[in-house]
């Protein structure tokens, strides 16, 4: 495939190592927080399974409805890094709110409001680095490599954060005071999240210029929405939102699995895990990562693979690995064999998700990518993250005793790995055959 032409005339100078810096804070941003979210509302605010779930999955309705608004506005009205520097400035002062608030009502408000602001700004940044690189298929995957790695770093660095900080001397791991003591740190992640924010607010300002369109009169989403209306894209989206699901799923109660993983005193495994968290921190944020340090490889090594494969194929690959980490951490749950689980992240997000961002701009014409990739990001962060967090709340509360609040995490990973199964049936009959690889 030739390279797709920008809209530039030029390339901004340094073009690649702005939109990389851009990428790092993007995900900086939403990797300190998310991965200790539930065990902090649940544990620390005491809030019940549905209302976490409600507060992490609500607040995924701004996804739902900031796309249509983000997308026309980036497409039509105003440049995209303006938006962007609007949106994250204000979304700093609100994460920050988040780890002050106790009233569940206020947590919910917040989180939608902070939700309508951050959400539209990953597909923007996706469709900036598009519109301002000079061969897409080369170079986005590096560019989109550094916001894996802001996600390591700051994951890293709470988990850090709450080692050194937060983790009272001479308690034994599995003691509850020291699981109590390290949830309560959990709120700097948010404050952290709220520094992240005001500095990418300041830096979008400074990022390529990338004008709407001004000329087009349509209403730039609908006319994107005709566009996913045809295969590929069709058989893509629908299979997209319970795939979402199911990342949301991961994302929620990874953390607080790994956190209650037991680590038998004077054993080889415990020997081990203190390697871990000189590594990676406490609190199961840190060592999440090991799923993103993957993630840098095998982005690196998509190029490659797509020449050889089929879109297709590539994508059922991401759905097997869906299975298959979901099976590890239901049926295996001991150090050893989960940290392999985790490093399935890369496969599932380079084969899946970030592949599936390349087919959506490949296959939508050029006056409303930015609208696209928008609504494919309504399905990933917007349907995909309400329903799959509500499902989450009602799984939970079902294998969570009510009176020792202990929960079957077997019972739980096991019916995501069969919806995980049943999203790779779906693709295998649905998703359209494609005859050749990437060129």
């Amino acid at each position: 495939m030739a390279p797709l032409p920008t809209d530039t005339a030029s390339p901004a100078p340094f073009v690649k190592a702005r939109l990389s810096i851009m990428m790092f804070f993007q995900y900086a941003i939403w990797g300190a927080w998310l991965p200790y979210a539930e065990s902090f509302f649940n544990e620390f605010r005491q809030l019940s399974p549905d209302q976490v779930t409600s507060i992490i999955g609500f607040g995924a309705i701004g996804a739902i409805f900031a796309p249509f608004i983000a997308g026309q506005v980036a497409d039509r009205y105003m440049s995209t890094e303006k938006f962007l520097g609007i949106s994250h400035l204000i979304g700093a002062v609100l994460i920050w709110q988040l780890a002050e608030i106790e009233n569940y009502s206020a947590l919910l408000t917040f989180a939608i409001v902070y939700s309508m602001l951050y959400s539209p700004t990953m597909p923007l940044t996706n469709s900036l680095a598009f519109h301002h690189l000079a061969d897409r298929d080369k170079d986005f995957g590096r560019v989109r490599l550094w916001g894996t790695i802001g996600w390591i770093a700051v994951g890293i660095g709470v988990g850090q954060l709450l080692k050194h900080y937060h983790s009272p001397a001479g308690l034994e791991p599995g003691d509850p005071k020291l699981r109590s003591a390290v949830v309560a740190g959990m709120s700097n992640a948010f404050k952290l999240s709220a520094i992240l924010g005001a500095i990418m607010g300041l830096y979008c300002f400074t990022l390529p210029h990338t004008p709407p369109r001004k000329g087009e009169k349509q209403f730039a989403p609908l006319k994107a929405m005709g566009e996913i209306k045809r295969q590929p894209l069709l058989s893509l989206f629908l299979i997209s939102i319970p795939v979402s699901m199911l990342h949301q799923y991961h994302m929620i109660y990874t953390g607080g699995f790994l956190g209650h993983i037991p680590i038998p005193k004077d054993s080889l495994v415990a020997k081990f895990n203190e390697y871990v968290e000189w590594v990676f921190g406490v609190g199961g944020g840190g060592i999440m990562t090991i799923g993103q340090i993957s993630e840098i490889f095998c982005l690196a090594a998509i190029p490659f693979v797509a020449k050889r494969l089929p879109k297709k194929s590539i994508l059922a690959i991401g759905l097997l690995c869906y299975a298959l980490r979901f099976g590890i951490f239901a049926y295996f749950p001991t150090l050893e064999f989960v940290i392999p689980g985790l490093a399935l992240h890369g496969p599932i997000f380079a084969c899946f998700i970030f592949l599936a961002f390349m087919i959506v701009d490949e296959e939508c014409t050029g006056d409303v990518r930015a609208s696209a990739q928008g609504l494919y990001n309504l399905v990933i962060i917007g349907f995909g993250v309400v329903l799959g967090s509500k499902l989450a709340g009602v799984i939970a509360t079902r294998y969570t005793d009510e009176v020792t609040k202990v929960r079957d995490y077997q019972s739980l990973f096991s019916v995501a790995m069969w919806a995980a199964l049943g999203c790779l049936a779906a693709l295998l009959l649905f998703y359209p055959r494609d005859e050749k690889a990437i060129a």
